[in-house]
């Protein structure tokens, strides 16, 4: 079973290197849980999402196709890696990569809503499972991941790209669109590489791109995303039966966490060397917080919450560098990094409904907390404003919050800034430039746990998206009722115009501008 690894394995880094480095030149596809390897959950520099054209008319349906078979427990679809850009034999295509509980990956065409490929990569459980383990795919597909932080843009309010001027330019000024006469003659083409020496690869020549997979028997699937081959055997990773989640792959590592000890399977993030094959695992005895795993620091650093511990682990051999344990209750969501006045800062929630803020360097006392509201939150999402205000958005019970970031080290606080509508079971938010896309999910939670999963999904009610101004909180745009389930598992993802909504029915919704074809 393991012939193949002297071989494929350092073939397999290659790819997922050069698809890394291309990949991320522009930051703007969802690549994996929570958008990027800090769990931003953050989008800037769409292109056309903005506070201005979602207060028009335009942004509605773009399609719908129905990919998920019957669900297991409350879990059907997860949130998409996306791919904005890709050119093979077809021609041009954008593609979406979504898993569903039934151990299948599908690719559709994110324009024309069309089934591109599936791949069936373990048979369906026969076990029932349960709420907490439901079995089957539970975590999300990922494409590889930068470890960078992504460049805040410096736009106009309302984010979105620059709209370009007219070609004339304003009076006197000339064409604004045409780039000036060389003075010098361009530089020679660089010279071939010398033969005989060991081949050097360039990010833009043509190579196979992947998105990657992690079925419920535990094996880590990596396909092409033209067609959904396999370039090598699956690699063994977590034990079978598992409950997975936050796939994700950086610096040609794979990493996932488990929790529930669902199968038997110890909590912990796992990660898996992608040149060797090497396992290794920290292992805790609590739960693992939230729904998107871990997050990332840009120097590789891996920040999970676990009970009422935050740790910090080292990249690869997950050994703990720092350790912070609350005592204020466990912590409810996963961490997000980001970048505040020249640190890099981790925010996490706690049972009392706090966000509090940590220098990533130390994880020691909290730099700041916020005020208390009810409500487990999964995970957060952070952003900036053009005018350098940092902002941290969390659901709780029945609406979304946002709260501002402001003073200095000890002086820290953070100020809640707005709450939204009140919304049904409301999913952790994502924003795309300065727009806040919330879902009222729809889904029944009930505070006595004896209930089972047919008696929420016949008790919940069909899920709304909204649109909601960052900076206010208010109300731009709603889905109405055009979506006629719930959501449970499946999320929001963003990218290239569109907002991914998968309901518990199966079906995948997708929202943005319509276009002609």
């Amino acid at each position: 079973m393991r012939k193949y690894f002297p071989t494929a394995v350092p073939g397999l880094c290659l790819i997922l290197t050069l698809q890394t480095s291309l990949a991320q030149r522009g930051g703007a596809d969802w690549l994996t849980a929570g958008f990027d390897a800090q769990r931003s959950n953050w989008v800037r520099n769409d292109a056309k999402i903005s506070l201005e054209t979602l207060s028009k008319p335009g942004f509605d349906l773009v399609w719908k196709v129905k990919l998920g078979g019957a669900p297991r427990q409350l879990n059907s679809i997860t949130p998409p890696a996306l791919l904005d850009f890709y050119i093979s034999h077809r021609g041009f295509r954008t593609l979406g990569f979504f898993g569903t509980s039934s151990n299948r990956v599908a690719a559709v065409d994110t324009d024309l809503g069309r089934l591109e490929w599936e791949k069936q990569l373990a048979p369906p459980s026969a076990e029932a499972g349960s709420l907490t383990c439901p079995g089957g795919m539970t975590s999300a597909v990922s494409r590889p991941a930068s470890l960078a932080l992504p460049p805040v843009p410096t736009g106009a309010r309302g984010g979105g790209r620059s709209a370009p001027k007219g070609a004339v330019g304003e009076p006197f000024k000339g064409a604004a669109n045409l780039k000036p006469f060389p003075t010098s003659p361009p530089p020679p083409p660089p010279a071939p590489p010398k033969t005989g020496g060991p081949r050097v690869f360039s990010p833009f020549e043509p190579h196979p791109e992947l998105v990657l997979s992690l079925a419920s028997d535990g094996k880590l699937h990596s396909h092409y995303v033209s067609n959904g081959d396999e370039p090598s055997a699956a690699l063994p990773f977590l034990p079978p039966n598992a409950h997975a989640m936050g796939l994700i792959v950086v610096n040609d590592v794979a990493y996932a966490a488990t929790t529930n000890k669902c199968g038997g399977v110890e909590n912990g993030i796992w990660a898996v060397d992608l040149k060797t094959a090497k396992v290794a695992t920290w292992k805790t005895t609590n739960n693992i917080a939230g729904t998107v795993g871990a997050a990332f620091g840009p120097e590789g650093t891996v920040y999970v919450a676990a009970g009422n511990e935050l740790v910090a682990l080292s990249p690869a051999a997950l050994e703990p560098r720092a350790i912070f344990k609350s005592d204020a209750g466990e912590f409810t969501s996963s961490p997000v990094i980001f970048e505040f006045q020249g640190k890099n800062l981790v925010a996490v929630r706690n049972s009392k409904g706090r966000i509090q803020v940590f220098d990533a360097a130390t994880l020691k006392s909290p730099l700041a907390a916020s005020d208390e509201s009810a409500g487990e939150a999964g995970a957060l999402a952070s952003w900036q404003d053009p005018a350098g205000v940092r902002w941290l958005l969390a659901p709780f019970n029945n609406s979304i919050a946002a709260w501002k970031l402001s003073g200095k080290d000890g002086a820290m606080t953070i100020e809640r800034a707005w709450t939204s509508r009140e919304l049904v079971s409301p999913l952790p938010p994502i924003l795309v430039n300065a727009v806040v896309f919330a879902l009222s999910s729809g889904e029944h939670r009930p505070a006595d746990l004896k209930v089972t999963a047919s008696q929420r999904a016949r008790r919940s009610t069909p899920a709304v998206l909204y649109a909601l101004d960052a900076q206010t909180g208010k109300e731009l745009w709603n889905s109405g009722k055009i979506i006629t389930s719930f959501v449970h598992s499946g999320g929001l993802a963003a990218g290239g115009s569109r907002v991914y909504v998968g309901a518990y029915d199966g079906t995948q919704y997708a929202f943005g501008f319509p276009i002609e074809h």
